[in-house]
């Protein structure tokens, strides 16, 4: 392996690692070599090997078994499970289990989302989804500012399907349109166990603002947290049309 000075070692050896997982080399549940033989075969050290399987593992391309050793992680036969951002779960091959709501304050965070004083009174509704041809899961939270939704079916009935939750904003605001990010991070406990995931790896995170279009208000957020190696996120983008170019003036010269 070629050294490159300016990079961390631990990544240069990760680097070559994913290589190989990547070309086949090291196949779905093949254990890969051992500690020693790693060192050998990368000419490093043993910190160096443990902090390239770490990052792997972290990446959700190795599992570590207790006793065993480690191997190359196994996808799921079906590959990523597409998630729609533009249509409802339950009806594009999701379930959901009962969904789950809480009376809560806003964080800091919630608060700049929605435009709204943090630690104002909001619910937060929650619901496993899961895809029932792989398997895979994800966890969806919309939070609800009471401000916005005082005097809609939500108040008393939040623990409505996406849908549903979109049609009772838009009776009661007109209108609405979204503003999405999408951005990672490690699981947080509770997500672990409800997930079921067998080791800690990255999770997708999408936080997805409802605001009313005339007025720009913010009215909900809704946050989906999906295992990265699992699933990919679908959109349909559908373009503006272009504005009317505005004819150009012409300076007319005064006549002699």
């Amino acid at each position: 392996m070629a050294i490159i000075k300016a990079q961390a070692l631990y990544k240069q050896v990760a680097a070559e690692m994913r290589r190989t997982i990547a070309a086949g080399e090291w196949a779905p549940g093949q254990q890969i070599p051992t500690e020693d033989q790693l060192c050998q075969l990368y000419d490093v050290s043993r910190p160096t090997v443990r902090q390239a399987v770490a990052s792997l593992r972290t990446e959700g391309l190795l599992d570590a078994q207790q006793g065993r050793g480690t191997f190359v992680r196994t996808q799921p036969a079906s590959g990523r499970t597409a998630y729609p951002r533009d249509t409802d779960p339950a009806a594009t091959g999701w379930t959901s289990d009962d969904p789950t709501v809480t009376h809560m304050r806003l964080n800091a965070d919630q608060a700049v989302a929605l435009e709204i004083d943090e630690g104002e009174a909001a619910l937060c509704v929650e619901r496993l989804i899961t895809h029932e041809q792989s398997g895979a899961r994800a966890l969806h939270r919309t939070i609800l500012p009471m401000e916005r939704i005082t005097g809609t079916t939500l108040a008393k009935k939040p623990a409505q399907t996406p849908a549903k939750t979109l049609t009772a904003l838009f009776m009661a605001h007109g209108p609405v349109e979204w503003r999405e990010s999408v951005t990672a991070r490690m699981p947080h406990p509770d997500e672990i166990a409800a997930l079921q995931l067998d080791q800690p790896a990255p999770l997708l995170i999408t936080n997805r603002v409802t605001v009313a279009t005339e007025s720009g208000l913010p009215l909900a957020v809704e946050t989906t947290a999906t295992p990265a190696d699992a699933a990919r996120y679908t959109y349909t983008l559908t373009p503006a049309p272009a504005p009317a170019t505005a004819p150009r003036r012409r300076n007319l010269r005064p006549m002699q």
